[in-house]
């Protein structure tokens, strides 16, 4: 059976050709979101809204991970699990909420993740134990797996071909905003009261973002339920995993996601040590950086039509390379500019290799979505905790090496991408 279902592999021809041979046969329907229309700007605002709020409610511990380590008596890498643990339930979740959504479909999935992820965040901020913390992050992460990949998939199946790319790096730009204004607002407010306040502020805005969301959403008019049967998910997987694209796509998430939060976790906890001394409020309001990732995501998505992904892939990995090896330097106006770099290249990367999921997928996208986001946000989890001893034993050239060599990994595979796919 699973013979009839498998696909010649496109991934050798011209990646123009590849395009129009995936997505050929919806370029004639009039139902499709085109750019410019009032459904996309609703779809816009609303998976913006969804992105930023995620990104939000998963990173707003990471500028007070030093905190947590002060209040709980715990060490920098245990400080570090109580992103990591949301991280790596979020990735476990991905198997589960991609089929899901495949099956019952994807605005009613979101809504719902949204919500539980927004409230497990508000009860966090009550936790007394550092095993509560932990537990209400696991369940936020786990939450927020209904969200990641779905949006993608909903993105993937109403816009328009000529428009996904474009849609995809507005979707990421909402993601690098919302990284920042979690880590931007829960340093600075825990800075004037305290990491619990900024917790649950955070937690309420993202309530407010899920309302907005259910509401300006269009529903979907493209999807179609496929079956939740174990050996239909199967088939589905090793389909997937037998494509000679996809197996590559995912790998690059998971290293790339892997360099950036080891970046993240750790570059607080040098800011705030000598010979810098940075206070709270300043390490989290370095959270600006985000923003470079706001203009280069959408600017990359644009760029592929011109240079091909594969391409614009590698080029935003060097790009992420050059910005860490200026963090290397002791200067703070070396340091601020090699982390804008840093930030730039990774969000560029990222929309780039996951806006070229959907197009490779031939069939459950939703399931595609979820394997690369597993592999991102498993990079998350084990390099954002490993990094720990590499700080601890190391130092910052010990983060320097050990990022390094990630990226130097997924230059190889983006260079592997190009040579089949330029």
């Amino acid at each position: 059976m699973v013979s009839r279902i498998s696909a010649p592999s496109t991934f050798d021809q011209p990646e123009q050709q590849q395009s129009r041979s995936v997505t050929a046969p919806r370029q004639h329907s009039a139902q499709y979101i085109k750019r410019g229309t009032p459904q996309f700007i609703r779809v816009t605002l609303a998976l913006f809204s969804a992105g930023l709020a995620t990104f939000a409610l998963l990173y707003c511990v990471q500028p007070i991970l030093p905190l947590l380590s002060q209040e709980f008596g715990v060490s920098p890498a245990a400080s570090s699990l109580s992103l990591s643990v949301s991280t790596a339930l979020l990735a476990l979740g991905l198997l589960i909420t991609g089929p899901l959504s495949d099956a019952i479909g994807r605005k009613s999935v979101m809504v719902t993740a949204l919500m539980l992820a927004s409230v497990c965040t508000l009860l966090s901020a009550t936790m007394a134990s550092w095993h509560g913390i932990l537990l209400m992050r696991a369940l936020t992460g786990l939450a927020l797996s209904g969200v990641a990949a779905v949006g993608m998939t909903y993105l993937s199946e109403e816009i328009h071909p000529s428009f996904i790319a474009f849609s995809m790096g507005l979707y990421i730009s909402g993601n690098s905003i919302g990284g920042m204004s979690g880590r931007l607002l829960s340093g600075v407010i825990a800075d004037f009261f305290s990491w619990r306040v900024a917790i649950a502020t955070i937690g309420c805005f993202a309530l407010a973002s899920a309302l907005m969301f259910w509401k300006i959403l269009p529903p979907s008019r493209h999807f179609r339920p496929s079956s939740l049967r174990p050996r239909s998910l199967l088939i589905n997987f090793r389909l997937h995993w037998r494509d000679r694209g996809l197996p590559l796509l995912f790998a690059e998430g998971f290293l790339l996601m892997g360099s950036f939060v080891t970046l993240f976790n750790y570059i607080g906890y040098r800011l705030v040590s000598p010979p810098w001394s940075l206070n709270q409020a300043i390490v989290g309001l370095l959270s600006i950086v985000y923003l470079t990732g706001t203009w280069s995501s959408p600017k990359a998505g644009a760029m592929t039509t011109r240079y091909g992904r594969g391409t614009v892939v590698l080029f935003s990995t060097g790009v992420m390379l050059a910005g860490l090896l200026l963090t290397a330097f002791s200067s703070l106006w070396l340091i601020l500019p090699g982390m804008m770099l840093f930030s730039a290249g990774f969000f560029a990367a990222h929309s780039v290799a996951s806006g070229w999921i959907g197009p490779r997928a031939r069939r459950a996208k939703g399931q595609a979505s979820s394997l690369y986001l597993f592999s991102y946000y498993l990079g998350s989890s084990l390099a954002g905790t490993a990094g720990g001893l590499f700080w601890h034993n190391f130092g910052w050239p010990g983060i320097t090496m050990f990022i390094s060599a990630l990226l130097v990994i997924a230059l190889l595979i983006g260079l592997h991408l190009k040579k089949r796919a330029v």
